[in-house]
Protein backbone atom coordinates (compact mmCIF):
# COMPACT_ATOMS: atom_id res chain seq x y z
CA UNK A 1 0.00 0.00 0.00
CA UNK A 2 1.24 3.07 -0.93
CA UNK A 3 0.35 7.13 -0.10
CA UNK A 4 -0.05 9.66 -2.36
CA UNK A 5 1.18 13.19 -1.90
CA UNK A 6 -1.92 14.34 -0.50
CA UNK A 7 -1.91 11.74 2.46
CA UNK A 8 1.64 12.87 3.01
CA UNK A 9 0.23 16.79 3.12
CA UNK A 10 -2.76 15.80 5.50
CA UNK A 11 -0.32 14.46 8.15
CA UNK A 12 2.18 16.87 7.82
CA UNK A 13 -0.31 19.55 7.93
CA UNK A 14 -1.60 18.05 11.59
CA UNK A 15 2.00 17.96 12.86
CA UNK A 16 2.68 21.77 12.28
CA UNK A 17 -0.13 22.15 13.73
CA UNK A 18 0.63 20.34 16.91
CA UNK A 19 4.26 21.94 17.08
CA UNK A 20 2.56 25.26 16.16
CA UNK A 21 -0.25 25.09 19.31
CA UNK A 22 3.15 24.06 21.80
CA UNK A 23 4.91 27.08 20.85
CA UNK A 24 2.18 29.10 20.81
CA UNK A 25 1.35 28.66 24.51
CA UNK A 26 4.59 27.55 25.87
CA UNK A 27 5.51 31.59 27.21
CA UNK A 28 2.19 31.22 29.52
CA UNK A 29 2.72 27.22 30.33
CA UNK A 30 5.91 27.61 31.34
CA UNK A 31 5.45 30.41 34.22
CA UNK A 32 5.51 28.00 37.22
CA UNK A 33 4.37 24.20 37.68
CA UNK A 34 0.51 25.08 38.30
CA UNK A 35 0.50 26.84 34.57
CA UNK A 36 2.08 23.99 33.15
CA UNK A 37 0.23 21.06 34.87
CA UNK A 38 -3.02 23.32 35.47
CA UNK A 39 -3.33 25.57 32.78
CA UNK A 40 -3.88 28.22 35.67
CA UNK A 41 -7.50 26.26 36.37
CA UNK A 42 -9.56 28.45 34.90
CA UNK A 43 -10.43 25.70 31.75
CA UNK A 44 -14.25 25.32 30.56
CA UNK A 45 -15.77 22.45 30.83
CA UNK A 46 -16.57 21.36 27.08
CA UNK A 47 -12.56 21.67 26.28
CA UNK A 48 -11.37 19.85 29.34
CA UNK A 49 -14.44 17.19 28.71
CA UNK A 50 -13.16 17.13 24.81
CA UNK A 51 -9.81 16.34 26.14
CA UNK A 52 -10.48 13.16 28.38
CA UNK A 53 -12.61 12.04 25.21
CA UNK A 54 -9.32 12.66 23.53
CA UNK A 55 -7.25 10.91 25.74
CA UNK A 56 -9.05 7.73 25.87
CA UNK A 57 -9.24 7.29 22.15
CA UNK A 58 -5.89 6.08 22.19
CA UNK A 59 -4.35 4.40 18.96
CA UNK A 60 -5.03 1.27 21.02
CA UNK A 61 -8.50 2.12 21.66
CA UNK A 62 -10.05 0.93 18.50
CA UNK A 63 -7.57 -1.96 17.62
CA UNK A 64 -8.95 -3.12 21.67
CA UNK A 65 -12.70 -3.03 20.73
CA UNK A 66 -11.98 -4.95 17.15
CA UNK A 67 -10.23 -7.49 18.91
CA UNK A 68 -13.03 -7.69 21.72
CA UNK A 69 -15.38 -7.93 18.54
CA UNK A 70 -13.54 -10.52 16.73
CA UNK A 71 -13.32 -12.65 19.78
CA UNK A 72 -16.36 -12.13 22.14
CA UNK A 73 -18.61 -10.35 19.95
CA UNK A 74 -20.27 -7.26 20.12
CA UNK A 75 -21.38 -7.90 24.07
CA UNK A 76 -17.37 -8.39 24.73
CA UNK A 77 -17.50 -4.90 25.03
CA UNK A 78 -19.19 -4.64 28.39
CA UNK A 79 -15.70 -5.41 30.10
CA UNK A 80 -15.02 -1.59 29.40
CA UNK A 81 -19.07 -0.79 29.34
CA UNK A 82 -19.27 -1.24 32.70
CA UNK A 83 -17.14 1.63 33.52
CA UNK A 84 -19.63 3.58 33.42
CA UNK A 85 -21.13 2.73 36.50
CA UNK A 86 -17.88 4.55 37.76
CA UNK A 87 -17.71 7.10 35.70
CA UNK A 88 -21.17 8.37 36.63
CA UNK A 89 -19.94 8.19 40.20
CA UNK A 90 -17.31 10.59 39.65
CA UNK A 91 -19.62 12.90 37.94
CA UNK A 92 -22.39 13.00 40.65
CA UNK A 93 -20.19 12.86 43.68
CA UNK A 94 -16.62 13.06 43.64
CA UNK A 95 -16.14 15.95 40.82
CA UNK A 96 -17.49 18.96 43.06
CA UNK A 97 -15.39 17.59 45.39
CA UNK A 98 -12.17 17.22 43.97
CA UNK A 99 -12.41 20.85 42.46
CA UNK A 100 -12.88 21.56 46.08
CA UNK A 101 -9.79 20.40 47.87
CA UNK A 102 -7.72 22.95 45.76
CA UNK A 103 -5.02 20.23 45.52
CA UNK A 104 -2.40 20.40 42.57
CA UNK A 105 -2.15 16.49 41.68
CA UNK A 106 -4.81 13.93 43.04
CA UNK A 107 -1.44 12.61 45.08
CA UNK A 108 -1.58 15.57 46.99
CA UNK A 109 -4.71 14.52 48.18
CA UNK A 110 -2.68 12.19 50.24
CA UNK A 111 -1.12 14.82 52.86
CA UNK A 112 -4.68 16.40 53.20
CA UNK A 113 -6.82 13.68 53.92
CA UNK A 114 -4.47 11.63 56.87
CA UNK A 115 -1.22 12.58 58.68
CA UNK A 116 2.30 11.68 59.81
CA UNK A 117 5.39 10.05 57.80
CA UNK A 118 3.12 7.14 56.36
CA UNK A 119 1.12 9.78 54.13
CA UNK A 120 4.08 11.54 53.44
CA UNK A 121 5.15 7.59 52.25
CA UNK A 122 2.13 6.64 50.36
CA UNK A 123 2.09 10.28 48.34
CA UNK A 124 5.68 9.51 47.26
CA UNK A 125 5.36 5.80 46.57
CA UNK A 126 2.60 6.50 44.56
CA UNK A 127 4.03 9.37 42.59
CA UNK A 128 6.16 6.69 41.22
CA UNK A 129 4.27 3.90 40.93
CA UNK A 130 1.23 5.27 39.40
CA UNK A 131 2.89 8.37 37.51
CA UNK A 132 5.89 5.96 36.49
CA UNK A 133 5.82 2.77 36.39
CA UNK A 134 2.24 1.85 35.80
CA UNK A 135 1.79 5.43 33.32
CA UNK A 136 4.56 3.62 31.60
CA UNK A 137 2.69 0.51 30.93
CA UNK A 138 -0.15 2.22 29.97
CA UNK A 139 1.59 4.20 26.98
CA UNK A 140 3.28 0.96 26.08
CA UNK A 141 0.02 -0.46 24.78
CA UNK A 142 -0.43 3.02 23.29
CA UNK A 143 3.19 1.97 21.51
CA UNK A 144 2.32 -1.28 20.38
CA UNK A 145 -0.80 -0.11 19.07
CA UNK A 146 1.41 2.45 16.95
CA UNK A 147 3.87 -0.08 15.71
CA UNK A 148 1.04 -2.19 14.22
CA UNK A 149 -0.12 0.56 12.60
CA UNK A 150 2.89 1.84 11.13
CA UNK A 151 4.09 -1.87 9.63
CA UNK A 152 0.70 -2.22 8.20
CA UNK A 153 0.56 1.39 6.79
CA UNK A 154 4.17 2.17 6.11
CA UNK A 155 5.70 -0.89 6.48
CA UNK A 156 8.12 0.44 9.20
CA UNK A 157 9.75 -1.44 11.56
CA UNK A 158 9.11 -1.31 15.65
CA UNK A 159 12.22 1.27 16.00
CA UNK A 160 10.96 3.54 13.01
CA UNK A 161 7.58 3.80 14.01
CA UNK A 162 8.54 4.73 17.92
CA UNK A 163 10.56 7.23 16.70
CA UNK A 164 8.51 9.36 14.20
CA UNK A 165 5.03 8.85 16.70
CA UNK A 166 7.40 10.37 19.36
CA UNK A 167 9.56 13.07 18.47
CA UNK A 168 6.46 15.70 17.94
CA UNK A 169 4.44 14.71 20.94
CA UNK A 170 7.07 15.03 23.00
CA UNK A 171 7.78 18.08 21.92
CA UNK A 172 4.66 19.83 22.29
CA UNK A 173 4.57 18.02 25.24
CA UNK A 174 7.80 19.77 26.92
CA UNK A 175 6.89 22.95 25.26
CA UNK A 176 2.96 23.85 25.84
CA UNK A 177 1.73 22.00 29.47
CA UNK A 178 -1.55 21.24 29.74
CA UNK A 179 -2.48 23.69 28.49
CA UNK A 180 -0.83 22.86 24.64
CA UNK A 181 -2.38 19.23 25.91
CA UNK A 182 -5.99 20.43 25.91
CA UNK A 183 -6.00 22.87 22.91
CA UNK A 184 -4.30 19.86 20.49
CA UNK A 185 -6.75 17.35 22.76
CA UNK A 186 -9.50 19.00 20.92
CA UNK A 187 -8.76 19.27 17.34
CA UNK A 188 -6.85 15.65 17.34
CA UNK A 189 -10.57 15.00 18.71
CA UNK A 190 -12.26 16.34 15.69
CA UNK A 191 -9.75 14.37 13.16
CA UNK A 192 -9.98 11.28 14.77
CA UNK A 193 -13.88 11.25 15.05
CA UNK A 194 -14.20 12.41 11.40
CA UNK A 195 -11.55 10.01 10.42
CA UNK A 196 -13.26 7.06 12.00
CA UNK A 197 -16.78 7.54 10.67
CA UNK A 198 -15.74 8.49 6.98
CA UNK A 199 -13.82 5.25 7.42
CA UNK A 200 -16.82 3.11 8.61
CA UNK A 201 -18.94 4.77 5.65
CA UNK A 202 -16.32 4.03 3.10
CA UNK A 203 -15.55 0.01 4.65
CA UNK A 204 -19.13 -0.54 4.64
CA UNK A 205 -19.23 0.24 1.02
CA UNK A 206 -16.63 -2.20 0.18
CA UNK A 207 -17.85 -5.01 -2.54
CA UNK A 208 -16.92 -7.97 0.10
CA UNK A 209 -19.53 -5.79 2.76
CA UNK A 210 -22.01 -4.70 0.41
CA UNK A 211 -23.56 -2.48 3.18
CA UNK A 212 -24.73 -2.92 6.84
CA UNK A 213 -27.46 -5.48 6.15
CA UNK A 214 -25.52 -7.84 4.31
CA UNK A 215 -22.48 -7.22 6.92
CA UNK A 216 -24.82 -8.40 9.79
CA UNK A 217 -26.66 -11.10 8.32
CA UNK A 218 -23.13 -12.76 6.61
CA UNK A 219 -22.36 -16.21 8.40
CA UNK A 220 -18.89 -14.71 9.67
CA UNK A 221 -20.74 -12.46 12.13
CA UNK A 222 -24.39 -13.10 12.59
CA UNK A 223 -23.52 -14.71 16.01
CA UNK A 224 -20.92 -11.58 17.08
CA UNK A 225 -24.02 -8.74 16.59
CA UNK A 226 -25.68 -8.91 19.60
CA UNK A 227 -25.54 -6.20 22.57
CA UNK A 228 -26.04 -8.86 25.25
CA UNK A 229 -24.38 -11.97 25.69
CA UNK A 230 -25.18 -15.51 25.57
CA UNK A 231 -26.53 -16.07 28.90
CA UNK A 232 -26.51 -20.08 28.46
CA UNK A 233 -22.56 -19.47 27.93
CA UNK A 234 -22.13 -19.74 31.82
CA UNK A 235 -18.24 -18.55 31.86
CA UNK A 236 -18.73 -16.07 28.91
CA UNK A 237 -21.69 -14.28 30.36
CA UNK A 238 -19.79 -13.82 34.13
CA UNK A 239 -16.41 -12.61 32.25
CA UNK A 240 -17.43 -9.72 30.35
CA UNK A 241 -21.12 -9.05 31.64
CA UNK A 242 -22.13 -9.86 35.09
CA UNK A 243 -18.61 -9.80 36.79
CA UNK A 244 -17.90 -6.20 35.25
CA UNK A 245 -20.93 -5.26 36.28
CA UNK A 246 -21.43 -6.48 39.89
CA UNK A 247 -17.85 -6.68 40.92
CA UNK A 248 -15.06 -4.93 38.56
CA UNK A 249 -16.73 -1.60 38.37
CA UNK A 250 -16.39 -0.36 42.27
CA UNK A 251 -13.83 -2.53 42.56
CA UNK A 252 -11.34 -2.01 40.57
CA UNK A 253 -9.00 1.18 39.83
CA UNK A 254 -8.31 1.37 35.88
CA UNK A 255 -6.69 4.99 34.27
CA UNK A 256 -9.57 7.10 33.34
CA UNK A 257 -12.34 5.14 35.20
CA UNK A 258 -11.03 5.20 38.46
CA UNK A 259 -13.67 4.95 41.18
CA UNK A 260 -13.92 8.11 43.12
CA UNK A 261 -12.36 10.35 40.10
CA UNK A 262 -8.36 10.12 39.88
CA UNK A 263 -5.42 10.40 37.02
CA UNK A 264 -5.73 12.50 34.40
CA UNK A 265 -9.47 12.58 34.99
CA UNK A 266 -8.76 14.55 38.56
CA UNK A 267 -5.96 16.34 36.54
CA UNK A 268 -8.76 17.70 34.58
CA UNK A 269 -11.21 18.64 36.97
CA UNK A 270 -8.75 20.40 39.35
CA UNK A 271 -7.95 22.64 36.19
CA UNK A 272 -12.01 23.37 35.90
CA UNK A 273 -12.51 27.20 36.41
CA UNK A 274 -15.21 26.17 39.25
CA UNK A 275 -17.34 23.09 40.49
CA UNK A 276 -19.97 23.12 38.04
CA UNK A 277 -17.54 23.19 35.28
CA UNK A 278 -15.89 19.95 36.61
CA UNK A 279 -18.67 18.61 37.11
CA UNK A 280 -20.14 19.08 33.37
CA UNK A 281 -16.68 18.29 31.88
CA UNK A 282 -16.57 14.73 33.34
CA UNK A 283 -20.77 14.30 32.73
CA UNK A 284 -19.63 15.62 28.86
CA UNK A 285 -16.92 13.13 28.79
CA UNK A 286 -18.71 9.89 30.31
CA UNK A 287 -21.70 10.56 27.40
CA UNK A 288 -18.88 10.61 24.56
CA UNK A 289 -16.69 8.18 25.36
CA UNK A 290 -19.36 5.08 26.47
CA UNK A 291 -22.54 6.53 24.01
CA UNK A 292 -21.10 8.23 20.49
CA UNK A 293 -17.89 6.83 19.63
CA UNK A 294 -17.40 3.18 20.07
CA UNK A 295 -19.74 2.55 17.08
CA UNK A 296 -17.60 3.01 14.44
CA UNK A 297 -14.85 0.68 15.89
CA UNK A 298 -17.34 -1.80 16.22
CA UNK A 299 -18.40 -1.91 12.67
CA UNK A 300 -15.00 -2.01 11.19
CA UNK A 301 -14.36 -5.14 13.75
CA UNK A 302 -17.56 -7.04 12.01
CA UNK A 303 -16.09 -6.11 8.86
CA UNK A 304 -13.15 -7.31 9.59
CA UNK A 305 -14.49 -11.01 9.77
CA UNK A 306 -15.28 -11.12 6.36
CA UNK A 307 -12.24 -10.23 5.02
CA UNK A 308 -9.96 -11.44 7.40
CA UNK A 309 -11.78 -14.34 9.07
CA UNK A 310 -9.30 -15.56 11.24
CA UNK A 311 -5.59 -15.32 12.25
CA UNK A 312 -3.89 -16.94 9.47
CA UNK A 313 -5.72 -14.49 7.15
CA UNK A 314 -4.16 -11.92 8.52
CA UNK A 315 -0.46 -12.84 8.80
CA UNK A 316 -0.71 -13.82 5.02
CA UNK A 317 -1.88 -10.26 4.08
CA UNK A 318 0.95 -8.93 6.50
CA UNK A 319 3.69 -11.41 6.24
CA UNK A 320 6.71 -8.85 7.17
CA UNK A 321 4.93 -8.33 10.54
CA UNK A 322 6.92 -9.98 13.21
CA UNK A 323 3.98 -13.02 14.39
CA UNK A 324 3.69 -12.60 17.80
CA UNK A 325 1.90 -9.02 16.77
CA UNK A 326 -0.70 -10.66 14.58
CA UNK A 327 -3.59 -10.92 16.83
CA UNK A 328 -7.26 -9.71 16.27
CA UNK A 329 -6.46 -6.33 17.36
CA UNK A 330 -4.54 -5.83 14.44
CA UNK A 331 -7.73 -6.23 12.22
CA UNK A 332 -8.53 -2.76 12.95
CA UNK A 333 -5.49 -1.08 10.83
CA UNK A 334 -5.52 -4.14 8.35
CA UNK A 335 -9.20 -2.78 7.03
CA UNK A 336 -7.73 0.52 6.83
CA UNK A 337 -5.54 -0.33 4.39
CA UNK A 338 -8.51 -0.54 1.77
CA UNK A 339 -9.23 3.31 2.28
CA UNK A 340 -8.46 5.60 -1.15
CA UNK A 341 -6.02 8.34 -1.16
CA UNK A 342 -7.18 11.51 1.18
CA UNK A 343 -9.31 9.83 2.97
CA UNK A 344 -6.33 7.14 3.95
CA UNK A 345 -4.41 10.43 5.06
CA UNK A 346 -7.42 11.61 6.87
CA UNK A 347 -7.54 8.40 9.08
CA UNK A 348 -4.14 7.82 9.05
CA UNK A 349 -3.73 11.29 10.52
CA UNK A 350 -6.78 10.85 13.02
CA UNK A 351 -4.76 7.66 14.49
CA UNK A 352 -1.89 9.47 15.30
CA UNK A 353 -3.57 12.52 16.69
CA UNK A 354 -5.53 9.49 18.82
CA UNK A 355 -1.82 8.68 19.68
CA UNK A 356 -0.60 11.75 21.01
CA UNK A 357 -3.41 13.20 22.56
CA UNK A 358 -3.00 9.66 24.83
CA UNK A 359 0.60 10.00 25.23
CA UNK A 360 0.66 13.84 25.76
CA UNK A 361 -1.92 12.87 28.52
CA UNK A 362 -0.29 10.59 30.44
CA UNK A 363 2.92 12.29 30.05
CA UNK A 364 2.07 15.79 31.10
CA UNK A 365 0.06 13.60 33.83
CA UNK A 366 2.91 11.38 35.12
CA UNK A 367 4.96 14.39 34.95
CA UNK A 368 2.94 16.05 37.48
CA UNK A 369 3.50 13.28 40.07
CA UNK A 370 7.27 13.35 39.71
CA UNK A 371 7.06 17.11 39.92
CA UNK A 372 4.91 17.79 42.66
CA UNK A 373 4.65 14.68 44.73
CA UNK A 374 8.06 13.54 44.74
CA UNK A 375 10.73 15.64 43.32
CA UNK A 376 9.26 19.26 45.16
CA UNK A 377 7.90 16.94 48.40
CA UNK A 378 10.86 15.36 48.94
CA UNK A 379 14.29 15.68 46.46
CA UNK A 380 14.34 19.40 46.75
CA UNK A 381 11.37 21.64 48.91
CA UNK A 382 12.99 24.66 48.14
CA UNK A 383 13.50 24.17 44.52
CA UNK A 384 12.61 27.07 42.09
CA UNK A 385 9.15 26.94 39.40
CA UNK A 386 12.36 27.13 36.80
CA UNK A 387 13.44 23.73 38.28
CA UNK A 388 10.46 21.83 38.63
CA UNK A 389 9.39 22.79 35.11
CA UNK A 390 13.32 21.50 33.88
CA UNK A 391 12.82 18.18 35.95
CA UNK A 392 9.00 18.00 34.66
CA UNK A 393 10.45 17.80 30.89
CA UNK A 394 13.60 15.97 31.65
CA UNK A 395 10.81 13.21 33.47
CA UNK A 396 9.12 13.38 30.01
CA UNK A 397 11.73 12.14 27.71
CA UNK A 398 12.61 9.27 30.57
CA UNK A 399 9.06 8.32 30.12
CA UNK A 400 8.37 8.30 26.82
CA UNK A 401 11.78 6.15 26.03
CA UNK A 402 10.76 3.35 28.82
CA UNK A 403 7.00 3.05 27.32
CA UNK A 404 9.05 2.35 24.12
CA UNK A 405 11.04 -0.01 24.95
CA UNK A 406 8.25 -2.04 27.36
CA UNK A 407 6.08 -1.53 23.78
CA UNK A 408 8.60 -4.07 22.25
CA UNK A 409 7.68 -7.14 25.06
CA UNK A 410 3.74 -6.67 24.28
CA UNK A 411 2.10 -8.21 22.03
CA UNK A 412 -1.78 -7.29 22.04
CA UNK A 413 -3.67 -4.55 23.70
CA UNK A 414 -5.89 -7.22 25.64
CA UNK A 415 -2.87 -8.48 27.27
CA UNK A 416 -2.15 -4.70 29.02
CA UNK A 417 -5.63 -4.47 29.96
CA UNK A 418 -6.29 -7.60 31.45
CA UNK A 419 -2.84 -6.38 33.85
CA UNK A 420 -3.40 -3.15 34.54
CA UNK A 421 -7.07 -4.73 35.61
CA UNK A 422 -5.89 -7.03 38.39
CA UNK A 423 -3.26 -4.41 39.31
CA UNK A 424 -5.79 -2.07 40.38
CA UNK A 425 -7.96 -5.05 41.43
CA UNK A 426 -9.39 -4.52 45.22
CA UNK A 427 -8.51 -0.79 45.88
CA UNK A 428 -11.60 0.87 44.13
CA UNK A 429 -14.17 0.81 47.19
CA UNK A 430 -11.46 1.68 49.62
CA UNK A 431 -10.93 4.80 46.87
CA UNK A 432 -14.91 5.24 47.39
CA UNK A 433 -15.25 5.55 50.92
CA UNK A 434 -12.01 7.42 52.14
CA UNK A 435 -13.40 10.64 51.73
CA UNK A 436 -16.82 9.47 54.10
CA UNK A 437 -15.08 6.93 56.16
CA UNK A 438 -12.85 8.42 58.91
CA UNK A 439 -11.75 4.66 59.78
CA UNK A 440 -9.50 4.61 56.57
CA UNK A 441 -5.81 5.93 56.94
CA UNK A 442 -2.73 5.54 54.78
CA UNK A 443 -1.86 1.87 55.60
CA UNK A 444 -4.95 1.33 54.05
CA UNK A 445 -3.75 2.20 50.96
CA UNK A 446 -0.73 0.78 51.13
CA UNK A 447 -1.85 -2.61 51.81
CA UNK A 448 -4.58 -2.38 49.04
CA UNK A 449 -1.68 -1.52 46.24
CA UNK A 450 0.92 -4.39 47.69
CA UNK A 451 -1.95 -6.83 47.78
CA UNK A 452 -3.31 -6.31 44.80
CA UNK A 453 0.16 -5.80 42.89
CA UNK A 454 1.63 -9.20 44.30
CA UNK A 455 -0.93 -10.94 43.45
CA UNK A 456 -1.08 -9.61 39.95
CA UNK A 457 2.17 -10.51 38.85
CA UNK A 458 1.61 -13.78 40.27
CA UNK A 459 -0.98 -14.33 37.39
CA UNK A 460 1.08 -12.04 35.06
CA UNK A 461 4.32 -14.48 35.59
CA UNK A 462 2.17 -17.84 35.39
CA UNK A 463 1.34 -17.06 32.29
CA UNK A 464 4.30 -16.28 30.89
CA UNK A 465 6.26 -18.51 32.33
CA UNK A 466 3.95 -21.21 31.75
CA UNK A 467 4.09 -22.72 35.09
CA UNK A 468 0.17 -23.20 34.63
CA UNK A 469 -0.69 -23.13 38.34
CA UNK A 470 -3.60 -21.11 37.76
CA UNK A 471 -4.31 -22.25 33.45
CA UNK A 472 -7.64 -23.43 34.33
CA UNK A 473 -8.85 -20.29 36.50
CA UNK A 474 -11.07 -17.98 33.92
CA UNK A 475 -10.40 -14.43 33.45
CA UNK A 476 -12.68 -13.26 36.00
CA UNK A 477 -12.05 -15.96 38.47
CA UNK A 478 -8.21 -13.97 38.77
CA UNK A 479 -10.16 -10.81 39.15
CA UNK A 480 -12.71 -12.06 41.84
CA UNK A 481 -9.89 -13.60 43.74
CA UNK A 482 -8.01 -10.65 43.86
CA UNK A 483 -10.34 -8.13 44.35
CA UNK A 484 -11.56 -10.78 47.69
CA UNK A 485 -7.96 -10.97 49.06
CA UNK A 486 -6.93 -7.49 48.41
CA UNK A 487 -10.07 -5.77 49.88
CA UNK A 488 -9.93 -8.05 52.87
CA UNK A 489 -6.50 -7.27 53.38
CA UNK A 490 -7.02 -3.53 53.46
CA UNK A 491 -10.12 -3.79 55.59
CA UNK A 492 -8.21 -5.63 58.44
CA UNK A 493 -5.24 -3.02 57.87
CA UNK A 494 -7.77 -0.30 58.55
CA UNK A 495 -9.62 -1.96 61.43
CA UNK A 496 -5.84 -2.90 62.86
CA UNK A 497 -4.29 0.15 62.69
CA UNK A 498 -5.09 3.88 64.21
CA UNK A 499 -7.34 6.35 62.07
CA UNK A 500 -6.37 9.85 60.99
CA UNK A 501 -6.17 12.13 63.85
CA UNK A 502 -9.11 14.03 64.39
CA UNK A 503 -7.40 17.24 64.25
CA UNK A 504 -6.27 16.55 60.04
CA UNK A 505 -9.99 14.88 59.92
CA UNK A 506 -11.66 18.00 60.70
CA UNK A 507 -9.11 20.05 58.85
CA UNK A 508 -10.35 17.91 55.41
CA UNK A 509 -13.70 17.73 56.19
CA UNK A 510 -13.84 21.75 56.49
CA UNK A 511 -11.82 21.78 53.35
CA UNK A 512 -14.07 19.19 51.47
CA UNK A 513 -17.60 19.94 52.62
CA UNK A 514 -17.75 22.94 54.11
CA UNK A 515 -20.58 23.34 56.56
CA UNK A 516 -22.51 20.72 55.11
CA UNK A 517 -23.16 17.47 55.92
CA UNK A 518 -21.00 14.62 54.36
CA UNK A 519 -24.44 13.37 52.69
CA UNK A 520 -25.83 16.07 51.83
CA UNK A 521 -28.54 15.73 48.66
CA UNK A 522 -27.39 11.95 48.88
CA UNK A 523 -30.94 10.88 47.91
CA UNK A 524 -30.79 13.19 44.71
CA UNK A 525 -27.32 12.41 44.07
CA UNK A 526 -28.38 8.62 43.45
CA UNK A 527 -31.32 9.21 41.69
CA UNK A 528 -28.52 11.17 39.15
CA UNK A 529 -26.52 8.87 39.53
CA UNK A 530 -29.11 6.17 37.99
CA UNK A 531 -30.86 8.47 35.80
CA UNK A 532 -27.04 9.10 33.86
CA UNK A 533 -26.30 5.16 33.52
CA UNK A 534 -29.54 4.57 32.41
CA UNK A 535 -29.40 7.80 29.66
CA UNK A 536 -26.22 6.79 28.04
CA UNK A 537 -26.78 3.26 27.99
CA UNK A 538 -30.22 4.13 26.30
CA UNK A 539 -28.47 6.37 23.83
CA UNK A 540 -25.56 3.51 22.97
CA UNK A 541 -27.84 1.10 22.29
CA UNK A 542 -30.23 3.19 20.17
CA UNK A 543 -27.78 3.86 17.79
CA UNK A 544 -26.80 0.29 17.58
CA UNK A 545 -30.66 -0.38 17.05
CA UNK A 546 -30.54 2.16 14.19
CA UNK A 547 -27.45 0.70 12.93
CA UNK A 548 -28.95 -2.63 12.48
CA UNK A 549 -32.36 -1.23 11.24
CA UNK A 550 -34.62 -2.34 14.26
CA UNK A 551 -35.94 1.28 13.94
CA UNK A 552 -38.71 0.88 16.83
CA UNK A 553 -36.34 -0.13 19.33
CA UNK A 554 -33.67 2.81 18.21
CA UNK A 555 -36.58 5.30 18.87
CA UNK A 556 -37.72 3.88 22.00
CA UNK A 557 -34.55 3.96 23.54
CA UNK A 558 -33.95 7.54 22.31
CA UNK A 559 -36.93 8.20 23.79
CA UNK A 560 -35.82 7.18 27.18
CA UNK A 561 -32.61 8.93 26.76
CA UNK A 562 -34.61 12.00 26.58
CA UNK A 563 -36.66 11.53 29.49
CA UNK A 564 -33.14 10.81 31.63
CA UNK A 565 -32.14 13.89 29.96
CA UNK A 566 -35.09 16.32 31.24
CA UNK A 567 -34.90 14.37 34.52
CA UNK A 568 -31.28 15.62 35.17
CA UNK A 569 -32.25 19.33 33.82
CA UNK A 570 -35.05 19.64 36.37
CA UNK A 571 -32.50 18.38 38.63
CA UNK A 572 -29.46 20.33 37.97
CA UNK A 573 -29.81 22.93 40.60
CA UNK A 574 -29.37 20.17 42.95
CA UNK A 575 -26.95 17.77 41.08
CA UNK A 576 -24.86 20.31 39.71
Amino acid sequence: MALELIDFLIIISFFLVSLFVGIAVSKKSSKNASSFYLSGRNMPWWLLGVSMVATTFAADTPNLVAGIVRDTGVAGNWEWWAFLLTGMLTVFFYARLWRRSGVTTDLEFYELRYQGKSAAFLRGFRAIYLGVIFNIIIMATVCLAAIKIGNVMFNFTAGETLWIASIVTVLYSLLGGLKGVLITDFIQFIIAMVGSIWATMYILDLPEVNGMQNLITHPNVASKINLLPDFSNTELMMGIFLIPLAVQWWSTWYPGAEPGGGGYVAQRMLAAKDEKNATWAVLFFNLAHYALRPWPWIIIGLASLIIYPNLESLATAFPNLDPKFVKDDLSYPAMLTFLPAGLLGLVITSLIAAFMSTISTHLNWGSSYVVNDFYARFVKKDASEKQKIIVGRVSIVIMMACAGLLSLVLEQAKDAFDLVIQIGAGSGLLFILRWFWHRINPWSEITAMASSLIIAMIFFADSRLDTQLFANWAGYEKICFNVVITTTAWLIATFATRPTQAETLDHFNHVIFGKESKFHNFPIKILGFFMGIIGVYSLLFSIGKFLYGDVAMGTSLIGLFIICVLGLIALRKKLF
